[in-house]
C-alpha cells in the first residue's frame, strides 16, 4: 500500500517519536533491489517480479505478482539492448500465454486436423520424397480462400487496438486516483502541521492531535484499498492493522460500516475540524478530504463498470471464429513446406499473438488488483 506506507513515513515529521510509536519511521528498503544491469541476474526485481518463483503462477494467480513498482536499476534493465532477446527466451514462461493454452491448443487442433485431412483425401509426400496417392478416394480437400482472412483482418485489428486502449486508459485512471492519494495525503498532513495554532495547546496536546489526522488520513486510504480489493485477499490483514494502528472502538465502527471508506473519511473530518486553526485554513484542509471522495468515486466507477460486455464478448467470438478458421484459409500458403506441415507452428504462433492481444486488454480491464 503504496499511499499508506507514504503517509505513515511523512507523519512522522510532524509527530515527535516518542509520542507516536506505531508510527515509527523505518529505513526505506527496496526488497530484491539489485546494482547490475545483466538481465539474467537470479535476483528479482519490479522488472522481473517472478524472477525467484519455481512454480510460476497463472491465471488469477499472477496477478498479485505484477503490481510492478521501478527503481533506476530496473529502468536500466527496461531499457536494456539485450531485451528482445530475453524476452524471447522467457517466452514459455509468460503468464499472459499460459492463460491462452486452452484457446491456442484449439486452433493448433484444427490446423493438425486439416493437414492431416487434406493428405488423407489428396495424397501426401513420404519421407522419402515419394508423393503417395490418397489413402481415401472421393472426398475433396478443405480449405477457404485467403481473401476472406485479408478482407476482415482490418476490422478485428480496429476491435483489438480499441479493446486494448480503453483498459489502459482504464489502467492509467486508476493509478492517477491513487496517486492523487498519495499527493493529498502529504498534502492534508502538511497542510495540518503547518496551519496548527499552537499557542494555547501544550506540546503533547499538538501531537496527539496531528498523530489523530495522520491516522484517520491512513484509515481512508487503507479502506480505499480494501473497498477496491477482492475479500478473500485483503480482508484479514485489513481489520489486522486497524486494530495495531486504531482506537478499538474507531476500528470497530468502520468495519461494522456499510461504505466503510465514508466512515473513514467522516472520522477524518471530525478529526479536522477539532483542530484549532482558522476556519479558513480549515476549509483548505477539507479541499483535500473532497479530493479523496472524487477519487473514491471515480475507482468505485472503474470497478463496477467493465468495458460494455456487447463489446468483449462480440471480440471474443470474432476472434475464436477467425482463428479457428485460418488454418483452412493459409493452408495453400504452405505448399512448399512438407505436407503443408509448417500450417501447424505458423498458426500456433499467430494465435499466440493475437490472443495475447485481447488477453492483456481483458487483464488491464480490471486494475486495482495489478496495481502496486
Amino acid at each position: 500500500l503504496a499511499s499508506a506506507a507514504t503517509l505513515l513515513n511523512g507523519a512522522e515529521g510532524f509527530v515527535p517519536a516518542a509520542k507516536s510509536p506505531s508510527l515509527a519511521a523505518k529505513p526505506t528498503t527496496v526488497p530484491g533491489r539489485i546494482e547490475s544491469t545483466d538481465l539474467s541476474s537470479e535476483a528479482g526485481t519490479g522488472w522481473d517480479s517472478f524472477k525467484n518463483l519455481k512454480d510460476i503462477p497463472s491465471g488469477e494467480e499472477s496477478r498479485k505478482f505484477r503490481r510492478t513498482v521501478y527503481t533506476h536499476d530496473d529502468w536500466k534493465k527496461h531499457r536494456s539492448q539485450d531485451r528482445f532477446i530475453y524476452y524471447i527466451a522467457a517466452i514459455f514462461k509468460s503468464g499472459v500465454y499460459k492463460n491462452l493454452g486452452r484457446e491456442v491448443s484449439a486452433v493448433t487442433l484444427v490446423a493438425t486436423f486439416i493437414v492431416i485431412w487434406n493428405c488423407i483425401v489428396g495424397g501426401f509426400t513420404d519421407l522419402e520424397g515419394i508423393q503417395q496417392a490418397a489413402l481415401v478416394d472421393g472426398l475433396p480437400k478443405i480449405g477457404l480462400p485467403l481473401s476472406a482472412f485479408t478482407l476482415t483482418s482490418p476490422s478485428l485489428g480496429l476491435l483489438l487496438v480499441f479493446r486494448t486502449n480503453s483498459s489502459y486508459q482504464r489502467w492509467d485512471e486508476a493509478r492517477k486516483n491513487w496517486g492523487m492519494n498519495i499527493n493529498h495525503t502529504r498534502d492534508l498532513v502538511r497542510m495540518a502541521n503547518a496551519y496548527y495554532d499552537g499557542r494555547n495547546v501544550t506540546p503533547e496536546q499538538r501531537a496527539d492531535d496531528l498523530n489523530h489526522v495522520a491516522l484517520c488520513t491512513w484509515a481512508f486510504v487503507r479502506s480505499m484499498k480494501r473497498h477496491l480489493s477482492p475479500e478473500w485477499e485483503d480482508e484479514t490483514a485489513f481489520r489486522e492493522e486497524l486494530y495495531e494502528k486504531l482506537p478499538q472502538q474507531q476500528a470497530d465502527m468502520i468495519i461494522a460500516a456499510a461504505h466503510r471508506p465514508n466512515r473513514a473519511l467522516q472520522d477524518l473530518s471530525y478529526a479536522i475540524d477539532d483542530l484549532p486553526m482558522h476556519f479558513i485554513r480549515k476549509n483548505e484542509i477539507h479541499k483535500a478530504v473532497t479530493i479523496f471522495e472524487d477519487d473514491l468515486g471515480s475507482s468505485e466507477r472503474i470497478l463496477t463498470s467493465p468495458v460494455p460486455l456487447f463489446y468483449s464478448r462480440h471480440l471474443a467470438r470474432y476472434l475464436a471464429i477467425w482463428l479457428l478458421l485460418l488454418p483452412f484459409g493459409t493452408y495453400d500458403a504452405f505448399a512448399g513446406s512438407w505436407n503443408h506441415v509448417m500450417l501447424i507452428p505458423a498458426t500456433a504462433a499467430i494465435a499466440t499473438m493475437l490472443a495475447g492481444i485481447e488477453e492483456i486488454g481483458t487483464q488491464l480491464e480490471e486494475p486495482f488488483t495489478v496495481l502496486p
